[in-house]
């Protein structure tokens, strides 16, 4: 699903953009820091509230950027293969009943840094 930029809430333009910076930066080979992310985000013509890249060199200080989106990457769509297997499923009168397997969601605690008080 997309959303127009203009359509997301100043707190979100503000994480989107602090978002895309570090990865901007990541990509570079470049250390995430408030004053570089500060830097990109201005540079883009964005501008977002000043504590925000301080959060976010904060929260991704110590950490491997690129496992974290591995991570997220391999978590891959959740739920999305029973209707397929319901589709494939063949129309013999004759089904086997087969015990649902339970889908967990990954957790990955990202400090409250979107807001999501724990």
């Amino acid at each position: 699903a997309s959303v127009a930029v203009s359509a997301l809430s100043k707190q979100e333009h503000d994480q989107l953009s602090c978002a895309y910076a570090a990865l901007l930066l990541h990509d570079d080979g470049l250390a995430v820091t408030s004053e570089k992310l500060d830097k990109v985000i201005k540079a883009s013509g964005n501008e977002v509230e000043s504590y925000w890249p301080g959060m976010f060199a904060k929260a991704l200080e110590g950490q491997d950027i690129g496992k974290l989106l591995t991570n997220i990457a391999s978590a891959g769509p959740v739920g999305g293969a029973a209707p397929a297997q319901a589709a494939a499923a063949p129309a013999e009168g004759k089904k086997e009943e087969k015990p649902k397997e339970e889908v967990v969601e990954a957790d990955i605690d990202m400090g409250g840094m979107f807001g999501d008080e724990d």
